[in-house]
């Protein structure tokens, strides 16, 4: 992979790259299309990261589609395809990390003790491996975006981070590929996700300025049974602290458990352009 991005960088294209874990859907292709628009190249990585998973957590289950994802990867026009196993990226012996401090654990660094830590490993392992001018993250990864753009400035990466909207089904669900986990039921159970950040955006856009009302919003919609919410935050989207007043622009982010499924969604609430 490293000659193969080195001999299109030596022949002057611009390079893109894509990360991901597979079972790819419209929100991965999206990334793949903004890619294709601002680069000569795309690389795409599939990589199940084991170090990003907690113990507890559905590393072994998560769905695994490699056939179908190249298929798609190929008729999309990407370049090189990169699906290292766990030996590769991961060699016998390795005992060195990226630890994002302080950021890696808020919100989903909370609830899922070291994973930005994997994260953060993982990006940095095929950053060096790449060498992209530019990479391609979705803005439903929120947090993650966070951390890594405060990785790319601590590490002086010369790359590009490139953080394209999300992408929902035709009734507001953000696709992600833990979908498929979902019963019917828990399907339309999944959709309080997006209503609640849709809220938010609508009571911001109503006047509201108080980042702790629009929060007890959000709260009112996890009331409903079956639905276990593990955070529900109005946050600077660069530092992941709490504020007090979104007037100045805030991240509405929200993560909960739909059965045993756990599902993020967000809105970035632009700053108050009136005098």
């Amino acid at each position: 992979m490293q000659a193969a991005c080195r001999e299109l960088r030596q022949a002057g294209r611009s390079l893109g790259l894509v990360p991901t874990m597979g079972a790819l859907h419209d929100g991965h292709m999206s990334l793949v299309q903004a890619a294709g628009t601002e680069c000569e190249a795309i690389a795409a990585s599939i990589f199940v990261n084991p170090t990003q998973f907690g113990p507890n957590e559905d590393y072994a289950a998560y769905p695994r589609t490699f056939d179908e994802d190249c298929r798609k990867l190929a008729h999309a026009g990407v370049d090189l395809v990169f699906a290292p196993t766990a030996e590769d990226m991961y060699p016998s012996g390795n005992t060195t990390f990226i630890e994002p401090g302080e950021i890696g654990t808020r919100l989903d660094g909370a609830s899922r003790p070291g994973h930005f830590r994997g994260v953060a490993t993982i990006v940095t392992r095929l950053f060096n491996v790449v060498q992209p001018d530019r990479a391609y993250f979705g803005q439903k990864d929120a947090a993650q975006v966070a951390v890594l753009r405060h990785i790319v400035r601590d590490l002086n990466f010369s790359v590009n981070l490139v953080v394209c909207p999300i992408v929902r089904e035709p009734d507001g669900l953000a696709m992600s590929s833990r979908n498929r986990y979902l019963s019917a039921e828990e399907r339309k159970r999944a959709l309080i996700l997006s209503a609640a950040v849709r809220d938010a955006e609508q009571s911001a856009q109503s006047g509201e300025s108080s980042a702790e009302a629009i929060r007890q919003r959000i709260l009112r919609f996890f009331e409903a049974p079956d639905l276990r919410l593990d955070y529900a935050a109005v946050v600077d989207p660069d530092t992941l602290l709490p504020v007090a007043d979104i007037s100045t622009g805030a991240l509405v982010a929200v993560a909960a458990w739909v059965g045993n499924t756990r599902l993020i969604d967000n809105v970035v609430l632009p700053r108050n352009s009136a005098p």
